[in-house]
Protein backbone atom coordinates (compact mmCIF):
# COMPACT_ATOMS: atom_id res chain seq x y z
CA UNK A 1 0.00 0.00 0.00
CA UNK A 2 2.76 2.44 0.98
CA UNK A 3 6.06 3.04 -0.83
CA UNK A 4 8.02 3.76 2.35
CA UNK A 5 8.37 2.07 5.71
CA UNK A 6 5.63 3.80 7.71
CA UNK A 7 6.97 2.41 11.00
CA UNK A 8 9.79 4.97 10.82
CA UNK A 9 9.68 8.23 12.78
CA UNK A 10 12.72 10.25 11.63
CA UNK A 11 12.19 13.32 13.83
CA UNK A 12 11.44 11.33 16.97
CA UNK A 13 14.41 9.04 16.34
CA UNK A 14 16.72 12.03 15.78
CA UNK A 15 15.58 13.55 19.07
CA UNK A 16 16.33 10.31 20.91
CA UNK A 17 19.81 10.20 19.37
CA UNK A 18 20.40 13.83 20.32
CA UNK A 19 19.41 13.20 23.95
CA UNK A 20 21.88 10.32 24.13
CA UNK A 21 24.71 12.61 22.98
CA UNK A 22 24.57 14.61 26.25
CA UNK A 23 25.35 17.87 24.43
CA UNK A 24 25.98 20.96 26.61
CA UNK A 25 23.51 23.63 25.34
CA UNK A 26 24.68 27.18 24.72
CA UNK A 27 21.74 27.91 22.43
CA UNK A 28 18.05 28.68 22.86
CA UNK A 29 15.60 27.93 24.44
CA UNK A 30 16.88 29.50 27.62
CA UNK A 31 15.43 26.96 30.02
CA UNK A 32 18.34 24.67 28.93
CA UNK A 33 16.50 21.36 28.74
CA UNK A 34 14.34 22.33 31.71
CA UNK A 35 17.12 23.00 34.22
CA UNK A 36 16.43 26.72 34.29
CA UNK A 37 12.71 26.43 35.04
CA UNK A 38 12.06 23.79 37.68
CA UNK A 39 8.38 24.61 38.10
CA UNK A 40 7.69 24.19 34.37
CA UNK A 41 9.80 21.01 34.29
CA UNK A 42 7.83 19.58 37.20
CA UNK A 43 4.60 20.42 35.40
CA UNK A 44 5.52 19.13 31.91
CA UNK A 45 8.10 16.53 32.83
CA UNK A 46 11.83 16.20 32.18
CA UNK A 47 11.32 14.06 29.05
CA UNK A 48 9.22 16.79 27.46
CA UNK A 49 11.54 19.65 28.40
CA UNK A 50 14.65 17.78 27.25
CA UNK A 51 13.40 17.68 23.66
CA UNK A 52 12.15 21.28 23.53
CA UNK A 53 15.21 22.20 21.49
CA UNK A 54 16.36 24.50 18.73
CA UNK A 55 17.06 23.71 15.07
CA UNK A 56 20.58 22.37 14.47
CA UNK A 57 22.37 20.07 12.01
CA UNK A 58 21.43 16.77 13.68
CA UNK A 59 17.78 17.86 13.91
CA UNK A 60 17.36 19.70 10.58
CA UNK A 61 15.52 23.01 10.07
CA UNK A 62 11.79 23.38 9.40
CA UNK A 63 12.26 26.43 7.16
CA UNK A 64 14.59 24.54 4.82
CA UNK A 65 14.60 20.81 5.62
CA UNK A 66 17.35 18.65 4.14
CA UNK A 67 17.55 15.61 6.45
CA UNK A 68 15.25 14.20 9.16
CA UNK A 69 12.40 16.68 8.65
CA UNK A 70 12.62 16.15 4.90
CA UNK A 71 12.43 12.37 5.43
CA UNK A 72 9.44 12.81 7.75
CA UNK A 73 7.71 14.96 5.12
CA UNK A 74 8.25 12.23 2.51
CA UNK A 75 6.77 9.60 4.82
CA UNK A 76 3.75 11.83 5.47
CA UNK A 77 3.26 12.42 1.73
CA UNK A 78 3.30 8.66 1.20
CA UNK A 79 0.78 8.12 3.99
CA UNK A 80 -1.63 10.78 2.68
CA UNK A 81 -1.20 10.02 -1.02
CA UNK A 82 0.15 13.52 -1.73
CA UNK A 83 2.96 14.83 -3.89
CA UNK A 84 4.45 16.55 -0.84
CA UNK A 85 3.52 17.35 2.77
CA UNK A 86 4.65 20.29 4.89
CA UNK A 87 4.82 20.16 8.68
CA UNK A 88 2.78 23.10 10.01
CA UNK A 89 3.28 24.23 13.60
CA UNK A 90 1.18 27.42 13.44
CA UNK A 91 -1.98 25.32 13.28
CA UNK A 92 -4.30 24.64 10.38
CA UNK A 93 -5.01 28.37 10.31
CA UNK A 94 -1.51 28.79 8.87
CA UNK A 95 -2.08 25.93 6.42
CA UNK A 96 -5.36 27.40 5.13
CA UNK A 97 -3.78 30.82 4.77
CA UNK A 98 -0.82 29.34 2.92
CA UNK A 99 -3.19 27.66 0.44
CA UNK A 100 -5.00 30.92 -0.29
CA UNK A 101 -1.78 32.94 -0.50
CA UNK A 102 -0.32 30.38 -2.90
CA UNK A 103 -3.35 30.44 -5.18
CA UNK A 104 -4.30 34.13 -5.23
CA UNK A 105 -2.58 37.49 -5.40
CA UNK A 106 -4.01 40.94 -4.74
CA UNK A 107 -7.16 41.58 -6.77
CA UNK A 108 -7.52 37.97 -7.94
CA UNK A 109 -10.70 36.01 -7.23
CA UNK A 110 -11.25 32.86 -5.20
CA UNK A 111 -14.56 30.99 -5.06
CA UNK A 112 -15.45 29.69 -1.58
CA UNK A 113 -18.44 28.84 0.59
CA UNK A 114 -19.36 31.62 2.99
CA UNK A 115 -19.36 29.20 5.94
CA UNK A 116 -15.56 29.00 5.88
CA UNK A 117 -13.39 29.23 8.96
CA UNK A 118 -12.13 32.72 9.83
CA UNK A 119 -8.62 31.70 8.71
CA UNK A 120 -9.69 31.67 5.04
CA UNK A 121 -11.16 35.17 5.21
CA UNK A 122 -8.17 36.36 7.24
CA UNK A 123 -6.03 35.23 4.30
CA UNK A 124 -8.07 37.54 2.05
CA UNK A 125 -7.40 40.45 4.41
CA UNK A 126 -3.67 39.71 4.16
CA UNK A 127 -3.50 39.04 0.42
CA UNK A 128 -6.08 41.41 -1.00
CA UNK A 129 -7.70 38.60 -2.98
CA UNK A 130 -11.40 38.95 -3.74
CA UNK A 131 -13.87 36.35 -2.48
CA UNK A 132 -16.71 35.04 -4.60
CA UNK A 133 -18.99 33.52 -2.01
CA UNK A 134 -21.17 30.52 -2.74
CA UNK A 135 -24.00 30.34 -0.24
CA UNK A 136 -24.14 26.79 1.11
CA UNK A 137 -27.31 24.80 1.23
CA UNK A 138 -29.27 24.94 4.48
CA UNK A 139 -31.29 22.45 6.47
CA UNK A 140 -34.34 24.28 7.81
CA UNK A 141 -35.10 21.65 10.44
CA UNK A 142 -31.60 21.79 11.94
CA UNK A 143 -30.93 25.41 11.03
CA UNK A 144 -27.40 24.61 9.86
CA UNK A 145 -25.37 25.39 6.76
CA UNK A 146 -24.67 22.38 4.55
CA UNK A 147 -22.20 21.90 1.71
CA UNK A 148 -22.03 23.62 -1.68
CA UNK A 149 -24.28 22.51 -4.52
CA UNK A 150 -22.39 21.60 -7.69
CA UNK A 151 -24.85 23.78 -9.64
CA UNK A 152 -24.06 26.79 -7.45
CA UNK A 153 -20.31 26.23 -7.83
CA UNK A 154 -20.69 25.93 -11.60
CA UNK A 155 -22.72 29.15 -11.68
CA UNK A 156 -20.03 30.97 -9.70
CA UNK A 157 -17.34 29.66 -12.06
CA UNK A 158 -19.23 30.69 -15.19
CA UNK A 159 -19.86 34.17 -13.76
CA UNK A 160 -16.22 34.48 -12.68
CA UNK A 161 -14.11 32.67 -15.28
CA UNK A 162 -11.06 34.64 -14.14
CA UNK A 163 -11.15 33.15 -10.63
CA UNK A 164 -7.93 31.38 -9.66
CA UNK A 165 -9.24 28.74 -7.27
CA UNK A 166 -12.20 27.06 -5.60
CA UNK A 167 -12.05 26.35 -1.85
CA UNK A 168 -14.13 23.53 -0.32
CA UNK A 169 -14.79 22.48 3.30
CA UNK A 170 -14.35 18.70 3.70
CA UNK A 171 -16.20 18.20 6.01
CA UNK A 172 -17.95 21.09 7.78
CA UNK A 173 -17.85 21.26 11.58
CA UNK A 174 -21.13 19.32 11.62
CA UNK A 175 -19.78 16.52 9.39
CA UNK A 176 -21.37 17.59 6.09
CA UNK A 177 -19.46 16.88 2.87
CA UNK A 178 -19.95 18.62 -0.50
CA UNK A 179 -19.63 16.70 -3.81
CA UNK A 180 -15.87 17.05 -3.59
CA UNK A 181 -14.71 15.04 -6.59
CA UNK A 182 -17.22 16.78 -8.90
CA UNK A 183 -16.15 20.21 -7.64
CA UNK A 184 -12.46 19.38 -8.12
CA UNK A 185 -13.07 18.18 -11.67
CA UNK A 186 -15.17 21.27 -12.44
CA UNK A 187 -12.47 23.60 -11.11
CA UNK A 188 -9.77 21.86 -13.15
CA UNK A 189 -11.93 21.92 -16.28
CA UNK A 190 -11.99 25.73 -16.01
CA UNK A 191 -8.28 26.08 -15.21
CA UNK A 192 -8.75 26.74 -11.49
CA UNK A 193 -7.01 25.21 -8.49
CA UNK A 194 -9.02 23.10 -6.05
CA UNK A 195 -8.17 23.86 -2.41
CA UNK A 196 -9.65 21.89 0.49
CA UNK A 197 -9.98 22.83 4.15
CA UNK A 198 -9.81 19.42 5.84
CA UNK A 199 -9.37 20.70 9.37
CA UNK A 200 -11.92 18.08 10.46
CA UNK A 201 -11.08 15.40 7.92
CA UNK A 202 -7.72 13.85 8.87
CA UNK A 203 -9.34 10.46 9.40
CA UNK A 204 -10.73 10.36 5.84
CA UNK A 205 -7.25 9.31 4.67
CA UNK A 206 -7.07 6.22 6.87
CA UNK A 207 -10.41 4.45 6.70
CA UNK A 208 -12.20 3.04 3.65
CA UNK A 209 -15.67 3.57 5.10
CA UNK A 210 -15.38 7.35 5.46
CA UNK A 211 -15.95 10.12 2.88
CA UNK A 212 -13.45 10.82 0.11
CA UNK A 213 -10.31 12.75 1.04
CA UNK A 214 -9.00 15.74 -0.89
CA UNK A 215 -6.03 13.89 -2.34
CA UNK A 216 -8.16 10.92 -3.46
CA UNK A 217 -10.48 13.40 -5.20
CA UNK A 218 -7.54 14.96 -7.09
CA UNK A 219 -7.43 18.30 -5.25
CA UNK A 220 -4.35 20.49 -5.56
CA UNK A 221 -3.90 21.43 -1.90
CA UNK A 222 -5.41 20.45 1.45
CA UNK A 223 -5.01 21.73 5.01
CA UNK A 224 -5.27 18.85 7.51
CA UNK A 225 -5.62 19.24 11.30
CA UNK A 226 -3.73 16.24 12.62
CA UNK A 227 -4.29 17.48 16.16
CA UNK A 228 -8.09 17.39 15.88
CA UNK A 229 -8.67 13.75 15.02
CA UNK A 230 -5.20 12.39 14.24
CA UNK A 231 -3.72 12.34 17.74
CA UNK A 232 -0.92 14.93 17.49
CA UNK A 233 -0.40 17.90 19.81
CA UNK A 234 -2.61 20.98 19.59
CA UNK A 235 -1.44 23.44 16.91
CA UNK A 236 0.24 20.78 14.75
CA UNK A 237 -1.07 20.21 11.22
CA UNK A 238 -0.11 19.20 7.70
CA UNK A 239 -0.35 21.08 4.42
CA UNK A 240 -0.70 18.67 1.50
CA UNK A 241 0.10 19.54 -2.12
CA UNK A 242 -0.61 17.60 -5.28
CA UNK A 243 -0.48 17.83 -9.07
CA UNK A 244 1.60 20.70 -10.50
CA UNK A 245 1.79 22.85 -7.35
CA UNK A 246 5.38 24.02 -6.84
CA UNK A 247 6.85 22.65 -3.63
CA UNK A 248 9.50 25.38 -3.49
CA UNK A 249 7.01 28.23 -3.98
CA UNK A 250 4.64 26.88 -1.33
CA UNK A 251 7.49 26.65 1.17
CA UNK A 252 8.34 30.29 0.43
CA UNK A 253 4.72 31.21 1.11
CA UNK A 254 4.68 29.21 4.36
CA UNK A 255 7.90 30.90 5.49
CA UNK A 256 6.31 34.33 5.12
CA UNK A 257 4.21 33.74 8.23
CA UNK A 258 5.25 30.53 10.00
CA UNK A 259 7.67 30.79 12.90
CA UNK A 260 11.38 30.22 12.31
CA UNK A 261 11.53 28.55 15.74
CA UNK A 262 9.89 25.27 14.84
CA UNK A 263 8.74 23.31 17.91
CA UNK A 264 10.20 19.80 18.00
CA UNK A 265 7.46 18.80 20.43
CA UNK A 266 4.88 19.60 17.76
CA UNK A 267 6.89 18.14 14.88
CA UNK A 268 7.66 14.87 16.68
CA UNK A 269 3.97 14.55 17.60
CA UNK A 270 3.10 14.82 13.90
CA UNK A 271 5.75 12.23 13.06
CA UNK A 272 4.57 9.71 15.66
CA UNK A 273 0.87 10.29 14.94
CA UNK A 274 1.38 9.80 11.21
CA UNK A 275 3.05 6.46 11.93
CA UNK A 276 0.15 5.41 14.16
CA UNK A 277 -2.51 6.31 11.60
CA UNK A 278 -0.65 4.74 8.68
CA UNK A 279 -0.24 1.46 10.54
CA UNK A 280 -3.50 1.35 12.50
CA UNK A 281 -5.88 3.94 11.02
CA UNK A 282 -8.42 1.50 9.57
CA UNK A 283 -9.05 -0.20 12.90
CA UNK A 284 -8.82 3.04 14.88
CA UNK A 285 -11.53 4.77 12.90
CA UNK A 286 -13.66 1.63 12.66
CA UNK A 287 -13.79 1.79 16.46
CA UNK A 288 -14.47 5.54 16.49
CA UNK A 289 -17.29 5.09 13.95
CA UNK A 290 -18.84 2.33 16.06
CA UNK A 291 -18.73 4.47 19.22
CA UNK A 292 -20.31 7.41 17.38
CA UNK A 293 -23.03 5.19 15.86
CA UNK A 294 -23.87 3.76 19.27
CA UNK A 295 -24.03 7.27 20.79
CA UNK A 296 -26.30 8.49 17.97
CA UNK A 297 -28.69 5.57 18.40
CA UNK A 298 -28.91 5.93 22.18
CA UNK A 299 -29.32 9.72 22.12
CA UNK A 300 -32.10 9.43 19.56
CA UNK A 301 -33.88 6.95 21.86
CA UNK A 302 -33.99 9.64 24.55
CA UNK A 303 -36.39 11.69 22.43
CA UNK A 304 -36.25 15.44 21.87
CA UNK A 305 -32.61 15.38 20.82
CA UNK A 306 -31.74 14.52 17.21
CA UNK A 307 -28.30 13.05 16.58
CA UNK A 308 -28.10 13.15 12.80
CA UNK A 309 -26.10 11.10 10.34
CA UNK A 310 -26.11 9.67 6.83
CA UNK A 311 -29.89 9.95 6.52
CA UNK A 312 -29.25 13.62 5.60
CA UNK A 313 -27.45 12.64 2.38
CA UNK A 314 -29.13 14.12 -0.71
CA UNK A 315 -26.25 13.62 -3.20
CA UNK A 316 -25.84 17.39 -3.52
CA UNK A 317 -25.47 19.81 -0.61
CA UNK A 318 -25.05 16.75 1.63
CA UNK A 319 -23.08 14.48 -0.67
CA UNK A 320 -21.69 12.45 2.22
CA UNK A 321 -21.57 12.53 6.02
CA UNK A 322 -18.70 11.96 8.44
CA UNK A 323 -20.08 9.26 10.73
CA UNK A 324 -17.38 9.86 13.36
CA UNK A 325 -19.04 13.20 14.16
CA UNK A 326 -21.59 13.27 16.98
CA UNK A 327 -23.66 16.29 15.95
CA UNK A 328 -26.87 16.70 17.96
CA UNK A 329 -29.78 19.08 17.43
CA UNK A 330 -31.10 20.37 20.76
CA UNK A 331 -33.76 22.98 20.01
CA UNK A 332 -36.72 20.56 20.23
CA UNK A 333 -36.26 20.33 24.02
CA UNK A 334 -36.31 24.14 24.27
CA UNK A 335 -32.55 24.54 24.81
CA UNK A 336 -29.98 26.18 22.60
CA UNK A 337 -26.92 24.10 21.87
CA UNK A 338 -24.77 26.47 23.91
CA UNK A 339 -27.09 25.96 26.90
CA UNK A 340 -26.65 22.18 26.70
CA UNK A 341 -22.90 22.74 26.28
CA UNK A 342 -22.80 24.82 29.48
CA UNK A 343 -24.94 22.38 31.48
CA UNK A 344 -22.78 19.41 30.44
CA UNK A 345 -19.63 21.22 31.53
CA UNK A 346 -20.90 22.94 34.69
CA UNK A 347 -23.17 20.20 36.10
CA UNK A 348 -21.74 16.98 34.66
CA UNK A 349 -18.04 17.74 34.15
CA UNK A 350 -18.29 16.84 30.45
CA UNK A 351 -16.46 19.09 27.97
CA UNK A 352 -17.78 18.84 24.42
CA UNK A 353 -16.38 20.62 21.37
CA UNK A 354 -18.96 23.37 20.98
CA UNK A 355 -22.56 24.43 21.29
CA UNK A 356 -24.20 26.98 19.03
CA UNK A 357 -27.75 28.26 18.68
CA UNK A 358 -29.37 24.91 17.96
CA UNK A 359 -26.74 22.16 18.00
CA UNK A 360 -23.87 20.61 19.93
CA UNK A 361 -20.85 18.71 18.63
CA UNK A 362 -19.00 16.05 20.59
CA UNK A 363 -15.69 14.94 19.08
CA UNK A 364 -15.17 11.19 19.39
CA UNK A 365 -11.67 9.88 18.77
CA UNK A 366 -9.32 7.00 19.42
CA UNK A 367 -8.86 8.28 22.96
CA UNK A 368 -12.52 7.70 23.92
CA UNK A 369 -13.85 4.68 25.79
CA UNK A 370 -17.32 3.15 25.85
CA UNK A 371 -17.75 4.17 29.50
CA UNK A 372 -17.26 7.86 28.61
CA UNK A 373 -19.87 7.54 25.85
CA UNK A 374 -22.32 6.02 28.33
CA UNK A 375 -21.71 8.93 30.70
CA UNK A 376 -22.47 11.44 27.95
CA UNK A 377 -25.68 9.61 26.96
CA UNK A 378 -26.97 9.34 30.54
CA UNK A 379 -26.16 13.00 31.20
CA UNK A 380 -28.10 14.12 28.13
CA UNK A 381 -31.05 11.97 29.20
CA UNK A 382 -31.05 13.69 32.57
CA UNK A 383 -30.71 17.13 30.98
CA UNK A 384 -33.83 16.46 28.94
CA UNK A 385 -35.71 15.39 32.07
CA UNK A 386 -34.60 18.33 34.19
CA UNK A 387 -34.35 21.21 31.75
CA UNK A 388 -36.82 20.65 28.87
CA UNK A 389 -39.09 23.61 28.11
CA UNK A 390 -41.24 25.09 25.37
CA UNK A 391 -39.16 25.94 22.29
CA UNK A 392 -41.41 28.87 21.31
CA UNK A 393 -39.43 32.01 20.48
CA UNK A 394 -36.12 30.23 19.89
CA UNK A 395 -33.85 31.34 17.05
CA UNK A 396 -34.12 28.72 14.33
CA UNK A 397 -31.10 29.09 12.03
CA UNK A 398 -27.32 29.35 12.22
CA UNK A 399 -26.48 30.71 8.79
CA UNK A 400 -27.42 34.09 7.29
CA UNK A 401 -26.61 34.89 3.66
CA UNK A 402 -24.19 37.83 3.57
CA UNK A 403 -24.58 41.05 1.60
CA UNK A 404 -21.09 41.93 0.39
CA UNK A 405 -20.13 45.55 -0.30
CA UNK A 406 -16.31 45.50 -0.27
CA UNK A 407 -13.43 43.02 -0.23
CA UNK A 408 -12.27 41.97 3.25
CA UNK A 409 -8.96 43.79 2.84
CA UNK A 410 -10.58 47.04 1.64
CA UNK A 411 -13.01 47.05 4.56
CA UNK A 412 -10.48 46.02 7.21
CA UNK A 413 -8.04 48.81 6.30
CA UNK A 414 -10.61 51.47 5.35
CA UNK A 415 -11.20 54.55 7.52
CA UNK A 416 -13.48 53.30 10.28
CA UNK A 417 -15.53 54.45 13.23
CA UNK A 418 -16.75 52.60 16.30
CA UNK A 419 -20.52 52.62 16.89
CA UNK A 420 -22.81 50.87 19.38
CA UNK A 421 -23.67 47.54 17.79
CA UNK A 422 -27.41 48.18 18.08
CA UNK A 423 -26.96 51.34 15.97
CA UNK A 424 -24.90 49.68 13.22
CA UNK A 425 -27.78 48.60 10.99
CA UNK A 426 -27.14 49.28 7.30
CA UNK A 427 -23.44 50.03 7.75
CA UNK A 428 -20.50 48.08 6.33
CA UNK A 429 -18.65 46.01 8.91
CA UNK A 430 -14.87 46.45 9.02
CA UNK A 431 -14.06 43.61 11.42
CA UNK A 432 -15.25 40.10 12.31
CA UNK A 433 -18.03 38.92 14.58
CA UNK A 434 -18.19 35.19 15.28
CA UNK A 435 -19.02 32.57 17.86
CA UNK A 436 -15.93 30.60 18.81
CA UNK A 437 -15.89 27.72 18.33
CA UNK A 438 -16.60 27.07 15.47
CA UNK A 439 -14.99 30.33 14.26
CA UNK A 440 -17.22 30.77 11.21
CA UNK A 441 -17.89 34.52 10.88
CA UNK A 442 -21.42 35.83 11.44
CA UNK A 443 -20.03 39.03 9.97
CA UNK A 444 -16.83 39.47 7.99
CA UNK A 445 -15.14 42.72 6.91
CA UNK A 446 -16.91 44.21 3.90
CA UNK A 447 -20.41 42.89 4.66
CA UNK A 448 -23.56 44.91 5.35
CA UNK A 449 -24.92 44.70 8.88
CA UNK A 450 -28.56 43.61 8.59
CA UNK A 451 -31.44 43.26 11.05
CA UNK A 452 -31.16 39.46 10.86
CA UNK A 453 -27.50 39.63 11.83
CA UNK A 454 -28.13 42.03 14.72
CA UNK A 455 -30.93 39.80 16.00
CA UNK A 456 -28.64 36.76 15.75
CA UNK A 457 -25.80 38.49 17.63
CA UNK A 458 -28.16 39.66 20.38
CA UNK A 459 -29.62 36.17 20.74
CA UNK A 460 -26.18 34.53 20.77
CA UNK A 461 -25.07 36.91 23.54
CA UNK A 462 -28.25 36.24 25.51
CA UNK A 463 -27.74 32.46 25.30
CA UNK A 464 -24.10 32.70 26.39
CA UNK A 465 -22.21 32.04 23.16
CA UNK A 466 -18.57 33.11 23.29
CA UNK A 467 -18.45 35.93 20.76
CA UNK A 468 -15.15 37.18 19.42
CA UNK A 469 -13.53 39.08 16.55
CA UNK A 470 -14.31 42.69 17.41
CA UNK A 471 -11.88 45.25 18.76
CA UNK A 472 -14.29 45.74 21.65
CA UNK A 473 -13.92 42.58 23.74
CA UNK A 474 -17.45 43.00 25.14
CA UNK A 475 -19.05 43.07 21.65
CA UNK A 476 -21.01 46.18 22.64
CA UNK A 477 -19.47 48.31 19.91
CA UNK A 478 -18.47 47.44 16.37
CA UNK A 479 -16.13 49.04 13.85
CA UNK A 480 -17.82 50.06 10.61
CA UNK A 481 -16.47 51.62 7.45
CA UNK A 482 -16.57 55.40 7.78
CA UNK A 483 -18.47 57.53 5.29
CA UNK A 484 -15.67 60.09 5.56
CA UNK A 485 -11.90 60.05 5.13
CA UNK A 486 -9.37 61.22 7.73
CA UNK A 487 -9.73 64.80 6.46
CA UNK A 488 -13.49 64.76 6.93
CA UNK A 489 -14.31 64.51 3.25
CA UNK A 490 -17.17 62.25 2.11
CA UNK A 491 -15.96 59.01 0.58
Amino acid sequence: MYKFDQSKTPIYEALERYKAMRVVPFDVPGHKRGRGNSELTEFLGERCMSVDVNSMKPLDNLCHPVSVIKEAEELAADAFGAKHVFFMINGTTSAVQSMVLTACKRGEKIIMPRNVHRSAINALVISGAQPVYVNPGTNDELGIALGMSIKDVEKAILLNPDAKAVLVNNPTYYGICSPLKDIVELAHKHGMLALVDEAHGTHFYFNDNLPASAMSAGADMAAVSMHKTGGSLTQSSFLLINNDISQGYVRQIINLTQTTSGSYLLMSSLDISRKNLALNGQSIFDKVSQLAAYARDEINKIGGFYAYGRELINNDTVFDFDVTKLSVHTRSIGLAGIEVYDILRDDYDIQIEFGDIGNILAIISVGDKALAIERLISSMSEIKRLYSRDKAGMFDHEYINPLVAMTPQEAFYAPKISVPIEKSFGKICSEFVMCYPPGIPILAPGEYITKDILNYVAYAKEKGCFLTGTEDIYIERINVVSEYDSAGKSL
